[in-house]
């Protein structure tokens, strides 16, 4: 089991492996008539992190799903990060999960099934911690490892956050460092020095608990997980749907542990790339380093909060209170040339 090494067996890793914004847009598109579901009160068309169906009695019920290939060697931990990041998309809505369900490919001609128990048992721990069962699954044969789950969560219909709500005039905050899309790279290009990354591993195991608490502030007024799009495109995405812009403050925003170092040493993920091309043209100029931090892929990455100025206060008493300490990246202002400006 020592000498496994996951990130062998897969053309990708996590977020990374997403198709891209410009691409998938594509992809969804549809000649097939539109059908109106009144209950469906967040679907696919304000590009939320989950579905929310209207049980008619003030609360509604989320589903999303989330998987991906293997981002680090050791089993146990790929199943821990692949879980965190799928659970994540409920809290980033506002919500409580309750369950979940595995999604799982395995190449069983290739990889021991001891192997396979282990990315399991990392996703069943995680799942432990959240306070939720994984209730069962589905498993198939194929040529590279996937592990994820599909979410089930309750969210009290007021305290939804959805992406096309927010204010001009707020603050952006964010609560994990970025980088972790150039870690995981440098991890699999075999630069990583001993210790490096220990520090994403950490940040993609933390849940995003934080959201259930946040979300219940009025002046909280759009919330997301920043994922596999990178800041950008998941900021792109909430500017887009509630007619804003914003600015994005460089130097205040907070990277990881030697991020730049492994830049200098090409660690750019594939999936850097290609959300800049799909959304580059929505963004200000900005220096390549800019572009391959802001961009990065993240797996498992923090919740992306759009805050009214006078709730900020009571917002940080919020976040402090579970350890973490935020200040302002950026703000919203009224829509201009680009969706966001980075300066």
């Amino acid at each position: 089991m020592k000498d496994i090494k996951l990130t062998q067996y897969s053309h990708g890793a996590g977020c990374g492996c997403k198709i891209s914004p410009k691409l998938l847009d594509s992809i969804l598109k549809s000649n097939r008539e539109n059908i109106v579901y009144p209950d469906l009160i967040v679907g696919n068309s304000t590009k939320d992190d989950a579905a929310a169906f209207d049980l008619g009695n003030g609360t509604s019920v989320l589903s999303t799903t989330d998987f991906f290939m293997p981002i680090v060697d050791d089993p146990f931990t790929f199943g821990r990060i692949a879980a965190t990041n799928a659970i994540s998309d409920i809290y980033a809505m506002g919500g409580t999960p309750l369950m979940a369900i595995a999604i799982f490919g395995w190449p069983i001609e290739k990889l021991d099934a001891d192997v396979a128990r282990e990315v399991i048992d990392g996703g069943r721990s995680v799942c432990e911690e959240a306070g939720i069962p994984l209730a069962g699954g589905h498993s198939i044969d194929s040529p590279e490892p996937i592990f994820g789950l599909a979410v089930t969560g309750l969210a009290d219909n007021k305290h939804i956050k959805r992406n096309d709500t927010a204010e001009v005039d707020c603050e952006l905050f964010l609560t994990k460092a970025l980088g972790i899309g150039i870690l995981t790279t440098a991890q699999k290009q075999g630069k990583i020095a001993d210790g490096d990354i220990d520090v994403a591993v950490e940040a993609m195991c933390q849940l995003n608990k934080v959201g259930q608490e946040i979300s219940k502030l009025e002046g909280v007024t759009a919330l997301t997980d920043v994922t596999g799009f990178g800041l950008l495109g998941h900021l792109s995405e909430i500017c887009e749907g509630s007619d804003i812009s914003a600015v994005v403050e460089f130097d205040k925003v907070p990277t990881l542990k030697n991020v730049k170092k492994y830049l200098e040493m090409g660690c750019v993920p594939g999936g850097t790339r290609r959300n800049f091309e799909s959304y580059g043209h929505k963004i200000s100029a900005m220096t390549p380093q800019q572009q391959d931090i802001l961009c990065d892929a993240q797996t498992s990455g923090g919740l992306l909060c759009v805050v009214r100025k006078d709730a900020v206060e009571e917002f940080l008493k919020i976040t402090s209170s579970v350890g973490l300490e935020l200040t302002p990246i950026g703000k919203t202002v009224t829509r201009g040339e680009f969706l966001v400006e980075v300066v």
